[in-house]
């Protein structure tokens, strides 16, 4: 028996932070870009990090230390011989601590001294001092990005092992339009959150999801579609990413493309068919969590279809081929998804066999917080014995690891 709108609103949902337990030194350099970075410090420890900031001199000309010990309530460092931690070397210690180190932004100078190995600040001694993954995102004119001194240093760092993140191209602060702006923030926490996790237990594994509900055209205006937002496969997409996956995202959905993931975008049946099929073969797991249009209109005008004389209209559909066991592959394993609203899991255990699925993720969208557009769901997991496990109600992230948990001990007989 589902549970009523009341006893939904008073549970509070399962939900874990992607980057608790982490820390993340941000460094911020002199670059007008910098008030940005307050921004990028308060995204990172709302994410669940520990943030530890260092700042270059010329960065405080930009924003004041205040600013980020207020944000992550942690002391900031702007000098070598600050004395905040047990080490009383701040450079030392925040590089042994860090899980993940990010200047955003790089100025061309501090990627010049980088290149160099120079070391005669606290931010560029910790890149030095620390194993670490290193993430570098520059903020500078563009004439500067485009120079070839720029361009030399980029290459050194990146052959170092640096991911160098950035620029865009976009309006800069001399007013000029070209390649400098710091990349944006969600992206930069997306790549943070790839980079901590790139020793995950999914790591080597291949993943494709699919996400968003597909359109299928009845003329060049008009399509028949279905509410789904592709929220839910998003975060199955980023948690696996987040657990050292290699992922590839089919999606219909017009959602932002998630950092450090590969994106393929697919509006028809038919395209999101010729996308998956043959990147199965290689694949690891395969989660259908697109809502897939079950039927199509027989005849697509080439036209727009005027408004006739007559008050109806009728539109012939016929039944669109599942194409999800047509997706092969030496190793994979595929996870199905059931959105119902009714007889749930009855439903999805219809589902598991035909699809050839390992199991099936079905959820009533009619119950609150569990419905298309949402930031939670509540699913159970249909299996191909009968059994059904049913989870609580939870973020769609938590969700996504669940999925991937319950997914992992397969994975592991193949």
């Amino acid at each position: 028996m589902s549970p009523s709108t009341s006893e939904i609103e008073s549970i509070q949902p399962v939900s874990r932070l992607p980057l608790d337990g982490k820390t993340v030194v941000l460094g911020v350099t002199g670059s007008i870009a910098a008030y940005k970075a307050a921004d990028l410090a308060s995204k990172l420890v709302q994410a669940g990090a520990s943030v530890d900031v260092i700042m270059t001199t010329a960065a405080t000309e930009f924003v004041g230390v205040s600013t980020f010990e207020a944000l992550t309530h942690r002391p900031v460092t702007t000098g070598l011989w600050q004395a905040h931690t047990e080490l009383s070397i701040d450079h030392v210690a925040l590089a042994l601590r860090a899980d993940c180190v990010l200047i955003a932004p790089a100025t061309a100078n501090t990627v010049a001294k980088l290149a160099l190995g120079i070391a005669d600040d606290p931010l560029t001694a910790t890149v030095l001092a620390t194993g670490a993954p290193v993430i570098v995102a520059p903020a500078m004119d563009a004439d500067m990005f485009a120079s070839a001194a720029t361009q030399r240093n980029i290459e050194v760092l990146t052959g170092d092992g640096v991911l160098v993140a950035g620029p865009v191209s976009g309006r800069l602060a001399s007013g000029l339009i070209g390649k400098g702006r710091l990349v944006d923030n969600e992206v930069l926490v997306g790549l943070v959150r790839q980079a901590v996790g790139r020793h995950g237990d999914y790591e080597g594994r291949r993943v494709i999801v699919s996400a968003g509900g597909t359109r299928q055209p009845i003329d060049p205006i008009r399509f028949i579609s279905n509410r789904s937002t592709g929220k839910m496969g998003y975060a199955i997409a980023e948690a696996a990413r987040d657990r050292g996956a290699d992922v590839l995202l089919v999606t219909a959905a017009g959602l932002s493309d998630p950092a450090g993931i590969e994106v393929v975008k697919a509006s028809t049946v038919d395209e999101m068919r010729d996308a998956i099929v043959p990147s199965s073969s290689d694949a690891d797991l395969l989660v259908m969590a697109a809502a897939i249009s079950d039927f199509t209109p027989a005849r697509v005008s080439d036209q727009k279809i005027k408004k006739q004389d007559s008050k109806k209209m009728s539109l012939e559909l016929t039944r669109v081929e599942d194409f999800m066991p047509l997706a092969h592959g030496r190793r994979l394993v595929k996870v199905a998804f059931a959105a119902e609203t009714s007889n749930v899991e009855a439903n999805a255990r219809a589902k598991v066999a035909p699809k050839g699925a390992a199991f099936v993720v079905a959820n009533d969208v009619s119950e609150p917080g569990s419905g298309f557009g949402t930031d939670t769901n509540r699913v159970t997991f249909v299996d191909a014995d009968g059994g059904a496990e049913v989870l609580p109600l939870m973020g769609k992230l938590d969700v996504g690891h669940a999925i991937l948990d319950r997914a992992l001990p397969l994975l592991a007989e193949r």
